[in-house]
């Protein structure tokens, strides 16, 4: 049985959606019944592609990404679980944990009488996955797809001990030049900068501008994030439940060059804005306990 075949056998219907993608990977192409369209690999059920109806595409996918099975897919959505960036004492388990490269299974489809159809993927805890976290675990992914992008990550603890863990949707977002482009919703907030030794500093009052390499974890912040957009004429807004960590990270210049799955040129063309609970906002799940983080993804144009 192919992965495709495979694939479909554990769909709840024959909905169609089920496709082979970049790479040979199988995807789900989810459309809204009003509009907007969305593509997420069962691979990581990563999102790769999200465009509203009559609209721009919202998410950056780098045309260097390798669609590989094990291998990150650079650009959309990456899922970022159970911890965030390196492993805190496992040099080599993988960045930004496993859930993104591990293989989602679906779950189920639905439609929303708005016009919304969501998508639902799982994974479970099983011997691969304990061999870096030991306790069991539930992922339930909602990915609904309308005039916005609105996803959520439950995290289900099925162990009989509590466990600690960092999550993050890697948002990777398309945008004219990012330059140009100014954030607005962390003011005022407490951020730690990777990019100077992990200092901790205040954000300044204002709109935000990107003028270098930029990785900084902002703490303790539950804002909607505006990007305004001028080249492309519109304004990305993404709010957010139950996140208290939003990221911001452009590779720029020579951090750009040094990826392989990376474009050279292509750093001006993304910024990331990630909703997450990492650092200091890190989650503890009792056993049988479960947390919901999510992010909706909008764009309005700026006429």
């Amino acid at each position: 049985m192919s992965e495709l075949e495979e694939a479909k056998s554990k769909m709840p219907s024959d909905t169609g959606m089920l496709e082979v993608g970049e790479g040979g990977l199988v995807r789900a192409v989810v459309k809204g019944n009003r509009g907007g369209l969305a593509h997420s690999y069962l691979q990581g059920a990563h999102v790769t592609h999200f465009q509203p109806p009559d609209q721009a595409p919202v998410l950056f996918l780098s045309s260097a990404s390798r669609f590989e099975a094990g291998k990150p897919i650079r650009g959309g959505v990456p899922i970022v679980f159970p911890w965030f960036g390196p492993h805190p004492t496992d040099k080599s388990a993988p960045q930004h944990g496993f859930a993104r490269t591990l293989k989602w299974e679906p779950y189920a489809v639905r439609s929303a009488f708005t016009g919304e159809v969501e998508l639902l993927l799982r994974l479970q805890s099983f011997e691969a996955t304990r061999r870096s976290m030991p306790n069991d675990f539930e992922l339930i992914y909602s990915v609904q797809v309308g005039r916005e992008l609105r996803l959520s990550l439950t995290v289900t603890n099925t162990s009989d001990s509590p466990f600690t863990f960092e999550e993050a949707l890697h948002t990777y977002l398309s945008v004219g030049d990012v330059r140009q482009i100014t954030i607005e919703g962390l003011a005022g907030r407490t951020f730690i900068d990777k990019v100077d030794g992990a200092r901790r500093k205040i954000q300044s009052d204002g709109p935000m501008k990107i003028s270098g390499e930029t990785d900084r974890v902002y703490l303790d912040t539950t804002e909607t994030v505006c990007v305004t957009d001028p080249q492309m004429g519109r304004r990305l807004l993404i709010s957010k439940e139950d996140s208290a960590s939003t990221v911001v990270w452009n590779p720029w210049i020579e951090k750009a060059k040094a990826m392989s799955d990376f474009g050279d040129d292509e750093w001006p063309r993304m910024l990331c804005i990630e909703t997450a609970n990492v650092a200091d906002n890190r989650i503890t799940l009792a056993p049988g306990a479960s947390h919901t983080m999510r992010a909706t993804i909008a764009s309005e144009s700026l006429e």
